[in-house]
């Protein structure tokens, strides 16, 4: 019977029957590690025989030096075409992930396992010392490598252009017939900052704020993106009542010849806030002064001198003509003298102290010892307790 055995095309030696299925690998970590690409053998090899094939075998294909990018301002780490923020405090976990990534194993190794010892030589040297063990062919193999890596420290597109003053849009807070209070530049910023931490939580970094300035008028702020600033703008509308105008400007063209644009957002705030208490210009029923509940859409509030609700025409929208008395903060406390009817009651005078005739109106508790009042020259009204409706 003829010899069928199979001999090795190099040296011509027979070849032992090896039998079973093709190797699969499986991975253990003790350490650092990352996903590992798998190089294919070359045609042949696995019909060599054992001595000639770990003549060219390479159990671990190591790269000579890895780079890693980083920011020096914001420490993200260039990876492909982009920056990506890795919130690192330092870079080892960084290098172990890079290295990772760079070293292959061969496909016909089984049972693999590695672990990673960093060794820190500088502030931007690190060598990666890289252990491995496997069985190839029923055999046993390990390998030792180690691999520096290089950490060289840049500035990312983002921090460039916060360092650069780069800005798309501007957002400008200003008020019809009045500057801008504490409370409302405050919530501006504030509502600026989320933005720009929702966005980035994202993963978008492109978001940030360039500049925050107070000025006579109010608030100037400059964003990164057009898309910032709407969202800043239409906030603010949603939460305070007002408008937002837009304008854009020609700055320049980027480098494929399109036209960029900067995005002018000027919010105008309403001449009256939540809490202002006004007399109306030309009342014709000549119902006393509003409390202001709502500056959104048509404004909208309470008659101080009956309760019963008020809310401008459509043409008049947030801003009618009128005239602002005071706050509901302006309030003072004064005692009730006496209830003189459903539409009358008695209280003092906070400033003569002297008992006096006032409207009553639905929101007075006719068992309350004390209510706030104030005195304007359209006279003398209780107001609701802050925060009643």
């Amino acid at each position: 019977m003829a010899d069928s055995r199979a001999f090795c095309p190099r040296c011509g030696d027979p070849i032992a029957d090896r039998s079973g299925s093709d190797a699969t690998e499986s991975t253990e970590s003790n350490g650092g590690v990352g996903t590992q690409e798998i190089r294919e053998p070359a045609t042949g090899e696995t019909d060599l025989c054992r001595a000639c094939y770990f003549d060219d075998f390479e159990f671990v294909d190591a790269p000579q030096q890895v780079d890693v990018r980083v920011c020096a301002r914001c420490g993200a780490v260039h990876r492909g075409q982009r920056w990506v923020d890795v919130g690192a405090d330092d870079y080892t976990d960084v290098a172990i992930e890079e290295v990772s990534d760079a070293l292959g194993v061969h496909v016909d190794a089984e049972d693999v396992a590695w672990q990673v010892e960093p060794e820190q030589v500088d502030e931007n040297t690190i060598r990666m010392h890289c252990y491995f063990t496997g069985v190839v062919r029923g055999e046993p193999v390990e390998e030792q490598v180690t691999v520096p890596v290089r950490i060289a420290r840049q500035t990312c597109t983002r921090c460039g252009r916060i360092a650069g003053d780069y800005y798309a849009s501007i957002v400008q807070i200003r008020a019809e017939g009045r500057t801008p209070v504490t409370e409302e530049v405050d919530r501006a910023k504030a509502i600026a900052n989320d933005i720009v931490a929702e966005m980035e939580a994202t993963g978008d970094r492109n978001a940030f704020i360039t500049e925050v300035s107070e000025t006579p008028d109010g608030l100037n702020m400059k964003v990164s993106t057009n898309k910032i600033g709407k969202k800043i703008s239409n906030k603010m509308v949603e939460e305070f009542g007002g408008t937002v105008n837009d304008a854009e400007t020609l700055v320049t063209e980027d480098e494929d010849g399109n036209e960029v644009y900067r995005v002018t957002f000027a919010v105008r705030l309403p001449p009256y806030r939540t809490g202002d208490i006004i007399e109306l210009e030309g009342d014709q029923d000549d119902d006393g002064p509003v409390l202001v509940r709502s500056a959104r859409g048509n404004l909208k509030g309470t008659r101080v001198t009956t309760g019963e609700h008020y809310e401008a025409d459509y043409e008049e929208g947030n801003s009618p003509d009128a005239r602002k008395l005071g706050e509901l903060e302006d309030g003072v406390e004064t005692t009730v003298v006496t209830v003189e009817d459903e539409n009358a009651v008695q209280v003092l005078d906070p400033e003569t102290y002297q008992a006096k005739t006032v409207a009553r109106p639905d929101y007075f508790d006719p068992d309350a010892e004390t209510v706030p009042v104030l005195k304007s020259r359209a006279g003398l009204h209780i107001l609701p307790e802050e925060g009643d409706d």
